[in-house]
Parts: structure tokens; sequence; C-alpha cells
């Protein structure tokens, strides 16, 4: 295999494209506009709190097969850390209820016949909540399939809210599926909770760029695509800042850029492309203790708590780092941001209070509110309609994203896999092109 392969994208999706191709004979070039790859999953030093956090939080889960084979391939598989089982603590702020989700690690659900290992309140009978969902239509939603009762109230609908990053009353309850049917459905064993021992970057970005390095790819931060030039049928030439860069015969680009600006790309080059055009915000609250506190029980465990009832979803404990994150963040557009840290930190403290050594300070530490106004796309039926696949009408011109049609929402799960099918199909076509012997 030869030629080039030009990614527009530093992301996750053109970061694992490009560590897909390195090292197998093809020359590889990232083009990141930003100044720093790893797009929303990525960590920053913050001044107002004099220390790195993470843009977001990412609960990643067992059965994220794309992820952790693109973190065995850049030798950071250990940079995860978690309970080591499937846990997940709640708590209800409406009666200020506490329990732990403690699935069975086989396929059988051993933990529904558990009153002390379920959702407290439940009925077995809400268990066809999940079948309706994993059966679900392409133009239902999530609210369609929920049947009332507990299961939905303190599970079904957080989870679909975190999954999807769009309200119940129009996420895609299809989507959903996809989502249970790659976790919940394969048991315990595929739920166990993960997430960065030090940050997004540490795990994701940093390992891959070394790697990527050490197999001569090429990364360009602060290089910013503006145009594209078509001839017969073909990508002939991308415009950097220094001016037109060939791409030839043998050669081939791989569009990993966000929703908004590749549509904004290729609008000429691709008439008609289907894309993405309604999205979701994600508002995560960082506060930063005097001192690390000190967690007790399954939350010293897990490292992370669920919410249910207020504005926060889930807490995860971070070292000093109290970092909370609220999906489908579109409804407190309005809100002004200190407004919303104080509302969260009551929400926090009434949290996870009682599951430390000691209580954390009435008085709101410092904090950093980070919103995301574009951070996903709206999952609704009508979108889900407008992801592209992967090939398009250009021969040398492949798509990579969370946004492309990869069958499960906007995740890192997504993203990656979505790069690596753009390097399967890139090869595919390098295939069907070679001579018979």
């Amino acid at each position: 295999m030869a030629g080039h392969v030009h990614i527009v994208g530093g992301g996750l999706a053109g970061l694992s494209a490009a560590v897909e191709l390195a090292g197998s004979g093809v020359r590889v070039s990232v083009y990141e506009a930003g100044p720093a790859c790893g797009g929303r999953a990525r960590s920053y030093y913050d001044r107002q709190l004099d220390c790195r956090i993470d843009n977001g939080n990412h609960l990643l889960l067992s059965a994220n097969d794309a992820v952790f084979r693109y973190l065995g391939l850049i030798g950071a598989e250990r940079s995860l850390v978690g309970p080591g089982r499937p846990i997940f603590p709640f708590v209800d702020l409406g009666d200020r209820s506490r329990w732990t989700l403690d699935l069975s690690r086989g396929r059988l659900p051993f933990w529904l016949l558990s009153r002390r290992r379920r959702v407290p309140g439940m009925r077995l009978g809400e268990i066809r909540s999940l079948t309706r969902l994993m059966q679900a239509g392409a133009d239902q939603t999530v609210s369609d399939c929920l049947l009332p009762g507990m299961l939905s109230a303190r599970l079904l609908a957080p989870f679909a809210v975190s999954a999807l990053n769009t309200p119940c009353e129009t996420g895609s309850a299809a989507l959903l599926g996809a989502v249970i049917r790659d976790s919940l459905a394969k048991g315990g064993q595929a739920c166990i909770p993960c997430f960065p021992a030090v940050g997004l970057s540490e795990s994701f970005v940093d390992p891959a760029l070394d790697h990527l390095a050490l197999l001569k790819a090429e990364i360009r931060t602060g290089c910013r695509v503006s145009g594209i030039e078509v001839t017969g049928g073909r990508i002939a030439s991308l415009r950097l800042p220094e001016g037109a860069v060939p791409v030839g015969p043998d050669d081939a680009v791989i569009m990993a850029a966000p929703a908004p600006v590749a549509a904004d790309l290729l609008s000429d080059a691709v008439p008609g492309l289907p894309v993405p055009d309604a999205f979701e915000s994600i508002l995560n609250v960082h506060f930063r203790l005097p001192q690390a506190p000190v967690a007790l029980g399954t939350l010293a465990q897990a490292r992370f708590i669920g919410v249910v009832g207020g504005i926060s979803e889930w807490v995860f404990v971070k070292g000093d780092i109290l970092s909370v994150t609220v999906s489908a963040a579109n409804r407190y557009a309005d809100r002004g941001n200190d407004d919303l840290a104080a509302r969260i930190w009551d929400e926090v403290r009434a949290a996870i209070d009682p599951a430390l050594a000691h209580p954390l300070p009435a008085d709101m530490p410092p904090m950093r509110v980070v919103r995301e106004r574009r951070a996903t796309f709206a999952a609704t039926p009508a979108q889900e309609r407008l992801r592209p696949g992967t090939r398009t009408v250009l021969d040398n011109l492949f798509l990579a994203g969370d946004w492309t049609a990869t069958g499960l929402p906007a995740t890192i799960e997504g993203a990656i896999r979505s790069g690596a099918a753009a390097v399967r199909a890139f090869r595919a076509r390098d295939m069907a092109g070679m001579p018979a012997g």
C-alpha cells in the first residue's frame, strides 16, 4: 500500500484513522485547525482553578471494543480506572434514597431478582421497556417506549439522556436500543464502568500523538483546511494556510472534522451531502476543593455517582476536583453560570456528603463552568436520517466522525469506530483497484 492520506480534523475520529494507518506504508498527515488535538475529549490547564481539567466527563463501559482496541494500539490500555465490576451508585434527590445498581456478570439478569441490587421501587414487569427500546422503529422516541415506573424514572430515562445527549421526548429509541444491545443486554461483564485515571488527553490524545510521532506521521495543529478542489470525480487538492496541497492519484482524504465544518467544506465538492444540522450542548462544572475528599463505600469503589431528580446527572470524584456533568443542556442555555453552579453545588453536597468521611464545605469552592454548545448532534429520529455513511460520491474522499452513520449516538466509541471504518473503506478501495495477479 502506498500513497498519502490527508486527515482533516484531529479529534478522536481523526486520531483513530491516523493510528490505524500509521506504520502501514502510507504517508499520514493530520490537519487540526485548533491549537491541540482531541476535539471534545481533551484536557487543558485552567488558570482559574490553577490545575488541569477535562473539558468534559466520559464514562466508558467494558463493552466499548473500539475504545479498548485504540488504547491498546497506542499503549494506553492501562490508563483507565474504575471499580472493576459492574456497579453504579445512585441517589434520588427527591426522597434522598440511595442504591447501587449491581449487575450480574453473565447474560442472565439475576440482579433483577434481588431488591438490594436493582432499582428501588421498580416492578419486574417494567423490564419490558428494555425490549421495546431494542425493538424500536426508526421514528420512535425514547418516551414512546418507556413504561411508567421507577425503572424508567430512576435508570432508563437518566441513562437515555446521558447516552443520547437528547431529551427522552425527542431522543431516538432505536439509537438507545443499539446502546442497550451493546451493553446491558450482554450482561454485567459488558457494563463495567471506567474513566481516565488522570485525564482525557493523558489517555486518548497524548499517547496517540507519541505513537504517531514514532511512526513518522505528520500532525499539524493550528492548520485549517479552508477549501477543497475537485477534478474528475475526486479531490485534487486541499487549501492549507501555505497554499494548495496536491492530492495525488494514489492519495485519499478522510474528512474527520465536526459536522458543521465538514458540511461547509464539502458543500460544493459533494452537493446534497446529508449532515446533521441540529445540536445539543453539554454542561460540565468543575469544583476544586482545598483537599481531596475521603469517599466511603461504593462511592470510594466507583469514584462516581449518578444523580436523579436534579440538574446534576453524574458527579465524578477526581482527587481534589469534583466534576459534574449535565447532558442535553440546551434547556439551561438561559441560566447564568453562577446561578447554575450554586444550584449544582447544593446538589453535589446532598448527593455525596453521606458517602464522605467529612462533609463538603457549605460555601461553594472555586469552580469552572464549561459549556460545549455543539457537543453532539441532537440524537432524534430526524437527525439520525441525516447521518452519512463512510463512502462518498468522490472516489478518494471518506467520512469519519461521531456524526456519521456509526449505528451509535455521538460517543467516544462511535468516533473511534468511525475512524477505523474510514480506513477500512480506503483499503477496500485500494484492493479493488489492484490489478489481477
